[in-house]
């Protein structure tokens, strides 16, 4: 407790070189803060944006469906179960829809497309649907043989709102399936790929041209929270105990999507160990000179009797306290920046629009990362490279030292 003591008054002998000590630690604390806020704001943006938009944080499927997916792999009594799912704490939508693959044409010009029904109601409140609508508008409320195009598949076939599509496909009673529709949108998701081949139906049209009834292939599930998908498609997976169904979080139907958000994640490492080597650096060089100029005063501890561990342990605990003040600093000033950030974000350049969703703005994340991350390394860092001056002084000759000016 003494040495303690002593080490808590020392730090304010220089008050000089504390200050430079403690702003580097600062510094080090408050850059690596705000980046792995940003960090973790932009890539949660992204997906939010990959999963809320299109494919969900959720899918329900029939057991198997994922690996080889068909058109009688169906999801019976969808509305009972998304009654159930509606109750689940946690989750703020879901919408069913239908798949199958089909031929589209456009007076000579055809195209194998992706058929996808939705329910246009639920799949406005879940994934936004209407934002993607960039020519005409969306479906009636009621099914009345319309259909939205990909942008790019209408650029393939040279339609426009007001054209007849004529759809053939294959129904699940094993019929030829083909009806006209007029095509009353236009509607960009994004993604380039999958607007090439997407053309959109009411959930009743395409249940009927594929004899379906009321069966779906898939319902989205959108939670309240992008952090707690997984612990919700648990949850999901209990409620509704179905051992014929099937509850998959992104990260698992999006597999090569999240492989790739971590890989890329892990660059931010590279970031924040740049900033506390320089931290370190910094922290090494100014204990150093600190045990150096105070040679003599270690010195005369050790003629008076004090043991090396007592020394060692004081410019540890002198370098804790100033690790820990940087820090506490850090966390008042980076918390309320990353919170801002987060709130009205830095402007862009120039703004984009992807998915029906406007960028114009970088965006932060206030969360436990940001803080307690920063606070760890720079603590951890500048104990670490204290070491050797440390023991340094510990190993300082009383009587050499006292000989020093």
């Amino acid at each position: 407790m003494l040495t303690f003591r002593i080490a808590w008054r020392n730090i304010f002998r220089q008050k000089r070189r504390t200050l430079l000590t403690v702003l580097t630690m600062f510094g080090g604390f408050a850059l690596s803060s705000l980046s792995i806020g940003w960090a973790d704001g932009t890539y949660n943006r992204i997906i939010e944006v990959f999963t809320r938009n299109r494919l969900g944080h959720i899918q329900i499927h029939a057991q198997g469906y994922l690996d080889k997916p068909s058109l009688y792999k169906n999801i019976k009594d969808f509305r009972e179960i998304g009654q159930k799912i509606a109750k689940i704490k946690g989750v703020e939508d879901w919408t069913p829809r239908v798949y199958s693959a089909g031929l589209a044409s456009v007076g000579e010009k055809s195209a194998g497309v992706q058929l996808i029904g939705i329910d246009p109601e639920r799949e406005t409140r879940a994934t936004r649907f209407d934002k993607k609508i960039v020519q005409g508008e969306s479906f009636s409320p009621s099914a009345s043989h319309e259909a939205i195009l990909g942008k790019n598949l209408a650029q393939t076939l040279q339609a426009k709102t007001g054209d007849e599509v004529v759809i053939v496909s294959q129904g699940a009673d094993g019929s030829i399936a083909n009806d006209l529709y007029k095509i009353v949108g236009i509607a960009e998701s994004g993604d380039v790929t999958f607007d090439r081949i997407s053309l959109y139906l009411h959930l009743k049209d395409a249940q009927e041209l594929l004899v379906l009834g009321e069966k779906v292939q898939e319902i989205v599930v959108i939670a309240q929270k992008l952090n707690q998908v997984k612990k919700l498609a648990q949850r999901t997976s209990q409620t509704l105990d179905n051992p014929e169904l099937e509850v998959s979080p992104w990260q698992e139907f999006a597999r090569s999507f999240y492989v790739a958000m971590q890989a890329d994640k892990q660059g931010s490492w590279i970031m924040l160990f740049i900033v506390i080597l320089i931290v370190a650096i910094g922290v090494l060089n100014t204990v150093l000179m600190t045990v150096l100029e105070r040679t003599r005063e270690y010195g005369l501890m050790r003629a008076i009797g004090t043991q090396p561990v007592q020394v060692f342990k004081l410019v540890l605990y002198e370098v804790t306290m100033m690790a820990v003040i940087g820090v506490l600093i850090g966390i008042a000033l980076s918390l309320p920046a990353n919170y801002l950030m987060s709130r009205h974000g830095i402007p862009m350049p120039q703004g984009f629009t992807y998915g029906g969703m406007e960028f114009t703005h970088y965006y932060s994340e206030v969360n436990a990362r940001s803080l307690y991350i920063p606070a760890i390394t720079v603590i951890f860092s500048a104990i670490f490279v204290s070491l050797f001056p440390a023991l340094k002084a510990a190993k300082v000759a009383p009587s050499r030292a006292l000989r020093m000016h």
